[in-house]
């Protein structure tokens, strides 16, 4: 249970003085949900407001915040026949004069906020215009009584649709006052040498600042509680290594007489990369302790067909496998292409989805748990309670970092001692596999399957999309198919549904029954039928959001138009484009793109005309986007930081990760004295699935 110390943080941000039912439905977008008060204390500022400026008008200068004691001279509201004109307020110190100004405000607020012959304090951004000094819509205006509790150093929060500045912040300020004192959990030693403060004393520090330095990343109050994130979770990874490893395995190796019929019925010759991975799984299956590790390829690398080998290895002991993706569409794309072979080597196989019900469902149900499948392949649905397998040994987990490690476990406790394999078609730099997998074993597959061919990426602006429309004209001629990805609007799915949806409508009036649309808000049969069109070659243009991302594989589409390229992460950008360049034709990746572009995007755009590399890829994308953008924390609900990114703070991660060992070396119960507020670590970070490890033992 999570201890009694943390419950004030754990309790609903509507309990916050100034909040209440109605001002915190704002926050929900913000924050999810049921946010509570630990979750408005992790929202940190992405900056801060300096407002110890207090210049005379005469001094004060344009593009600085200023705060300004001015004693208003008069009114100009907009005339009744222009009512969207701005309301002016003009004031002065004597050493001359400042124009407040106000678009749509109430007349009254105005008024009673700025009483003509008043002493005001004003605070804001001061801008020159039409050649005066002016303050568009003040931040602040306050007597002398607001002037004394105005904080001097305001801090910055990053906010979402409806959400303002002054909400944040006063449920940050009300919520800093619910920190309870912790035990330090962290080694004095390494406080004091880093001159860390306490961790509520950092929270505090950097909810309400006193110097502008307080808040940045590099502030000692950043980097201390950046390092209690990433102990945690260092801490948590490694108690569910030891968790997974501690009841010795079960040897499952096979005599290879399936795998040799799988390899005979292959298409192509394995690759150098597969070759060596499937001899480094089947190395780890045969040993007596389990099997943890991660495979990671990029785009098109044959890593279900190293799955397969594996999984024939352990069918050959006489056991079971599962194969876990995160959506239906992965699945059935896996199913399509493990389902040839499987049937070469006689291997019974089934697919579990949301999809299968009634009488199909129980049946499926009832083989499974009688050992009359050899491979389970499906969602989330596979570790429903009501799914029972004969002697589930083997379970690989695709796409691994959409899935969290309670889920990853749920999975391992349908078996005994279930041994684990994790896949991932994001190729991670080695900071970011210690980060959400902790040091786990990995093999990576570098070669591009024989046959697959480069993809000729260009860069296009959006102002050619005539141009890019005649192209396709001359394409469909030659017997092109071709993908349309539509733009990232939102991280709403109706809305990018939407968007698709009137690209869809442009498409077919230029291009009449030969285009299909396909989204995530359509039903999943609806959405088989319409990709089963496109790969026959009933329609040719398929348009769609980032649906398509992953798992769908059509040899004979060999273009893709990606519009508004500059909205999407690296990362995605490179699994969008291995969508084409696997079949005979030659490819082409266009990525059009909205000027102007900003730096960012470019330096994006450029490294994706440069290089096929996943892995490269990779690197450059942590270090221009970060870790949440690298592995769709946002889109995918990862447990992904949220007060270390790792890009700022990759030494402490491993000095983390070198902790986390020493801890559990010496203590792995966390029984001791330090042990037990490390306990209240896990539990305020949420790790508590972690944490019931230890007393599960």
């Amino acid at each position: 249970m999570r201890p009694a110390v943390l419950n004030p943080l754990f309790a609903s941000a509507e309990t916050l003085p100034g909040l209440g039912p109605k001002s915190v439905q704002p926050l929900k977008r913000l924050l999810g949900e049921e946010p509570k008060i630990v979750d408005v204390l992790f929202h940190l500022p992405s900056g801060i407001v300096d407002r110890r400026l207090r210049p005379k008008i005469s001094d004060a200068q344009p593009g600085s915040v200023v705060t300004l004691e001015v004693e208003i001279e008069e009114h100009h509201a907009p005339p009744r026949n222009r009512p969207k004109a701005p309301y002016r307020v003009v004031a002065t110190d004597g050493t001359g004069w400042v124009t407040f100004v106000f678009f749509g405000s109430n007349r009254g607020y105005v008024e009673r906020s700025l009483p003509t012959g008043s002493k005001r304090w004003v605070s804001g951004h001061l801008e020159f215009y039409d050649g005066m000094l002016q303050m568009v819509h003040p931040d602040r205006i306050l007597d002398a009584e607001g002037l004394a509790k105005m904080p001097l150093i305001e801090p910055v929060y990053p906010l979402s649709d409806g959400v303002t500045q002054g909400l944040v912040s006063r449920a940050a300020r009300a919520a800093v006052d619910r920190i309870p004192v912790l035990d330090e959990w962290l080694d004095p030693n390494a406080v004091a040498q880093r001159h860390w403060p306490a961790f509520r004393e950092a929270l505090r520090t950097i909810h309400l600042p006193r110097q502008p330095e307080d808040a940045l990343p590099e502030s000692p109050a950043r980097h201390r509680l950046a390092y209690d994130e990433l102990l945690s979770g260092q801490i948590a990874l490694a108690l569910v290594r030891t968790h997974m490893r501690k009841r010795s395995g079960r040897p499952s190796a096979g005599d290879g007489h399936i795998v040799r019929q799988i390899e005979a019925a292959l298409p192509f010759s394995l690759t150098a990369s597969q070759v060596r991975a499937v001899q480094e799984i089947r190395g780890d299956l045969a040993k007596s302790e389990r099997m943890l590790r991660l495979l990671q390829g990029d785009v098109g690398s044959g890593k279900t067909v190293v799955a397969l080998l594996s999984m024939a290895s352990v069918i050959e002991a006489g056991r079971q496998c599962a194969l876990m993706a995160p959506t239906e569409i992965l699945a059935r794309q896996h199913l399509k292409t493990i389902q040839p072979l499987s049937d070469a080597a006689g291997l019974r196989i089934a697919i579990l989805t949301g999809r299968e019900k009634g009488r199909e469902r129980e049946a499926l149900l009832a083989n499974i748990a009688a050992g009359d499948i050899d491979i389970v392949i499906g969602t989330h649905a596979l570790f429903q309670d009501v799914v029972a397998f004969h002697d589930l040994a083997f379970a690989v987990v695709d796409e691994q970092h959409r899935f969290g490690v309670h889920q990853r476990l749920a999975l391992a406790a349908k078996g005994q001692a279930v041994d684990m394999l994790v896949m991932t078609a994001t190729p991670i730099p080695r900071t970011l596999v210690l980060t959400y997998f902790g040091d786990m074993d990995v093999s990576a597959l570098h070669d591009k399957p024989t046959g697959r061919k480069p993809v000729d990426t260009r860069v296009i602006s959006s102002d050619r999309l005539d141009d890019v429309i005649h192209g396709l004209h001359r394409a469909l001629e030659s017997g092109a198919r071709i993908y349309w990805v539509c733009p990232l609007v939102s991280e709403s799915e109706l809305i990018d549904a939407q968007a698709a949806e009137e690209r869809f409508h442009d498409l077919e009036r230029e291009f009449p029954g030969l285009v299909a649309l396909v989204h995530g808000k359509m039903k999943g049969a609806e959405k088989d039928a319409t990709m089963a069109r496109f790969a026959s070659g009933e329609v040719r243009i398929l348009v769609a959001t980032t649906v398509i991302e992953v798992g769908v594989d059509v040899p004979e589409a060999n273009i893709i138009v990606i519009e508004h390229a500059e909205r999407f992460g690296l990362a995605q950008l490179h699994q969008l484009r291995g969508r084409v360049g696997r079949g005979d034709a030659k490819s082409t990746c266009l990525l059009v793109y909205k000027a102007p572009l900003g730096p960012t995007a470019e330096a994006r755009l450029k490294i994706l005309r440069e290089t096929e590399d996943g892995f490269r890829i990779a690197e450059e994308d942590l270090r221009l986007r970060g870790e949440g953008e690298l592995l769709g924390t946002r889109q995918s609900g990862m447990p992904g930081t949220r007060l270390a990114a790792v890009e700022n703070y990759a030494e402490l991660l491993e000095m983390a990760r070198k902790e986390a060992v020493l801890i559990l070396g010496k203590d792995p119960n966390l029984s001791g004295t330090r042990g037990a507020s490390l306990r209240t670590l896990l539990y305020l970070f949420e790790r508590d699935e972690a944490a019931k490890l230890i007393q599960a033992g």
